[in-house]
């Protein structure tokens, strides 16, 4: 590993003679590479350089050990070189989860989709409980949310919502929140007090880009219509909606939340190219069937992974036996504590493997 280190060190130090090259920097695109370069192997170097630091200092405590004859002195020396070995010992493991292969989406904004399950209207106010859970997060992290398309219930609820969020690091924090969302609370509408349980689904998806998904424009079909439901005076006057179907795949996707048919057709290629990535992913990690197992959230739409009880003020997460009993300021954006865990979770798993 030490020697992986070094490596890594020595590439640092020539991104950084790059960086203050005259060509490299009068290159917007090849300085613009070398700087994330550079920038993705700051926390790992710092880590490496304060782990041979601490490497010196205990080499020379045990030096003066070794010499000394003074009992107060060798007993403070004693000390330090144990709890330098402490924090040294937890730098290694520090260091062994920097050098796990990184998720190449992980710095990708995403596109989250939300849609009521079983539950009828019950599981539409879910969803919609849910996508304000994302939107509050991602305030949290002042990440810009991007409304895509929203078909709402007329009771409140929300029957499909999709959304962007665009912030450094979004996929990597929001990756395993894929699959089904199961709540079990009393109804507004139920006047008996009974518990009811319904689902929603959520499916992260990494924001394509042109070199992640190519689409030739013979392989789509364009529509445009008249949009429905809430709007403003144009909205539902001009045909300003869009529907994208791509033909090999069969993959439909329709937007109408902006009154310019020009912004609705930009939005549903978004959302077009993230889904067929996204497919393409899920393709990669079925032919892996050992990382695919490896993984802490699979990415199948139909995995429950996380139970709201609202009787109890609880959240579990089934995938890592987690409960956290503070619903209401998990649902309004509070769930690093769950995301934590997961991540240490999945890293714990990679490790092991590794090992």
């Amino acid at each position: 590993m030490l020697e992986k280190l070094s490596f890594i060190e020595n590439t640092f130090q020539e991104l950084e003679k790059k960086l203050m090259d005259p060509n490299i920097i009068n290159d917007m695109d090849q300085y613009q590479t070398v700087a994330k370069e550079h920038s993705d192997l700051v926390p790992i170097v710092e880590l490496y350089r304060a782990y041979k630091k601490n490497d010196e200092i205990m080499k020379e405590d045990k030096e003066m050990l070794e010499m000394s004859d003074d009992e107060e002195m060798n007993a403070l020396l004693k000390q330090e070189i144990s709890a330098r070995e402490e924090e040294m010992e937890q730098q290694e493991q520090q260091m062994q989860v920097l050098l796990l292969p990184k998720d190449p989406n992980d710095h990708k904004n995403v596109i989250v989709e939300i849609r009521a399950g079983a539950g009828g209207d019950e599981a539409g106010l879910f969803a919609g409980n849910l996508y304000r859970m994302y939107v509050r997060y991602a305030e949290r992290n002042r990440w810009a949310v991007d409304l895509m398309s929203m078909n709402e219930q007329g009771i409140g609820g929300v029957k499909e919502a999709i959304f962007m969020i665009n912030g450094k690091g979004a996929y990597s924090r929001l990756k395993y929140e894929s699959g089904v969302h199961r709540v079990q609370r009393v109804p507004q509408t139920e006047s008996s007090g009974r518990i009811h349980t319904s689902t929603a689904t959520v499916a992260v998806l990494p924001e394509a880009e042109d070199v992640d998904v190519e689409i030739s424009e013979k392989d789509i079909r364009v529509d445009v219509f008249r949009s429905s439901g809430n709007g403003g005076q144009s909205v539902n006057t001009t045909d300003s909606a869009v529907r994208i179907t791509h033909l090999p795949t069969g993959m439909v996707v329709s937007c109408q939340d902006e009154k310019s048919q020009l912004k609705n057709k930009d939005k549903a290629m978004k959302i077009l190219k993230s889904r067929l990535y996204d497919q393409m992913l899920e393709e990669q990690a079925k032919e892996i069937s050992q990382d695919r197992r490896s993984q802490v959230g699979t990415g199948d739409r139909s995995e429950r992974i996380r139970t709201y009880n609202y009787p109890q003020g609880r959240i579990t997460d089934h995938r890592i036996n987690k409960t956290i009993h503070q619903l209401e300021n998990f649902l309004d954006g509070d769930i690093d504590e769950m995301i934590d865990a997961l991540t240490t979770e999945d890293q714990a798993k990679k490790l092991q493997e590794v090992g």
